[in-house]
């Protein structure tokens, strides 16, 4: 038998970002040429593009400075 499925009172909000919106605020994290993630701080962001290197060094990683409208790439020592 089946069971009556639930249906929730409010749907949960999603989190969606587009890729076809230029962003104005932040820093986003741009992997092999694409935007993928936005983060409030240049320090998360550096963190995770960090991470992401270490993890996958084949990767071309970079942040991107909403406000200066700048790509900064992490240096080899970071």
């Amino acid at each position: 038998m089946k069971k009556p499925r639930m249906i929730p009172d409010e749907p949960q909000p999603r989190n969606i970002t587009r890729a076809d919106l230029v962003m104005t605020e932040g820093f986003g994290l741009e992997v092999d040429g694409r935007m993928k993630t936005v983060f409030p701080t240049l320090e998360a962001a550096q963190k995770r593009a960090r991470d992401l290197k270490a993890e996958f060094p084949m990767l071309q990683v970079k942040v991107y400075d909403a406000a200066e409208k700048k790509l900064l790439e992490l240096s080899p020592t970071e």
